[in-house]
């Protein structure tokens, strides 16, 4: 499928690292039929160099524990990468780098599972990746190579492609340089959707010490981008935490609106009324605690998968996930979850797997 198959992208989850893989895409489409969901950032280089371990099976398992592949393909599947189940359409795909031939490649590497948008980083400022990685925010500094990298991706695949950037990198923070950025990376490329982060990046981090706070969140530049890019299309990021603010954003002019932290922390406030409140379309009638008892399931087909031993990196993902659901469950039929009962919670889940605590230790 396509993204013409689905409604339009006015509600989207940012990618998040370690926070936006396939255990919470899975919980969030339980939740909303209709969000667009993101993968992590994806480095090319970590698609090209492990093509080997790329042993796509696109039916391997579902959010509901069942297959329409043998079991030996669910126990040989070893795509920690680019898999995910059927369910999570529409899913954008987000990658990273500085290398044109490892950007198509890895490109070329993705087109056999049929994600319905590539996006290309250029905002993230972590030390790792715009630091000693050379890309993600830091290449808002050099639009010509993203143009470049922009076409060659392109080039490599038959779906929408995106670019999510900020609106400024240090002191290059003037309204000015982003309208030279988005212009050069629109002429340089067949990129005609933008996703802005309204905060600039410190490529060099947050310290006080050198009185560098936080960056103010400046809608006005994104505003002002959707004024003087009219032939282009803008999702707004950054400091909206709600389905009404959501809105608010489209009706000032915004052609679609990305949330980060909110989708993750509180799902089913967040993610429970897009499909009503957004998109005007019916929830989808499950009652928290039948959205536990189908994530139970999945968690259960990932233990198969996995042999009855999942990396503890898995593992830990799905409690902390099946938590926050759980304290959903208590504060629906008590009204209050006491903080001293999460302890207790977290390691009935862990004996419950592993037969002591003391084994993932």
């Amino acid at each position: 499928m396509g993204a013409e198959n689905y409604l339009p992208p006015w509600f989207s989850v940012a990618p998040m690292m370690d926070w936006t893989d396939n255990h919470y895409r899975t919980l969030a489409r339980l939740i909303s039929k209709h969000a667009w969901l993101y993968t992590e950032m994806l480095a090319a280089e970590t698609i090209v160099y492990q093509k080997d371990n790329l042993t796509f099976s696109p039916m391997s398992f579902n959010s509901t524990g069942t297959s329409s592949a043998p079991p030996l393909t669910i126990a040989r599947c070893r795509d920690r990468f680019l898999a995910y189940s059927p369910e999570q359409h529409p899913i954008v795909l987000q990658i990273g780098g500085n290398n044109l031939e490892n950007l198509a490649k890895a490109t070329e590497l993705a087109n056999a599972y049929h994600y319905d948008e590539i996006n290309f980083n250029c905002g993230c400022p972590s030390p790792k990746v715009a630091g000693h990685g050379c890309f993600g925010a830091r290449l808002m500094l050099d639009p010509k190579f993203v143009g470049e990298a922009m076409s060659v991706i392109a080039a490599n695949t038959d779906v929408p492609v995106s670019v999510k950037c900020r609106i400024g990198v240090d002191d290059h923070d003037s309204y000015n340089e982003l309208c030279d950025f988005i212009y050069k990376v629109s002429s340089l490329s067949p990129t005609k959707h933008f996703i802005i982060h309204s905060r600039k990046a410190l490529l060099n981090g947050i310290s006080p010490a050198e009185n560098r706070s936080i960056p103010p969140l400046k809608y006005e530049y994104f505003y002002g981008l959707m004024r003087d890019f009219p032939d282009l299309r803008f999702t707004i990021n950054g400091g909206i935490n709600c389905v009404d603010e959501v809105n608010a954003a489209r009706r000032a002019g915004a052609h679609g609106v990305m949330v980060g932290r909110a989708a993750y922390h509180n799902p089913w406030h967040t993610l429970g009324h897009v499909d009503s409140v957004i998109y005007g379309a019916p929830r989808s009638g499950l009652t928290r605690r039948q959205i536990l008892e189908k994530y139970q399931v999945y968690g259960d087909s990932v233990l198969r998968k996995y042999g009855q031993k999942p990396h503890v990196r898995d593992v830990v993902k799905i409690i902390t996930v099946s938590a926050v659901l759980i304290q959903y469950i208590y504060l629906v039929s008590c009204h209050l979850l006491p903080v001293a009962l999460w302890g207790p919670m977290l390691q009935v889940a862990i004996v419950d797997i592993f037969g002591s605590a003391e084994q993932i230790l």
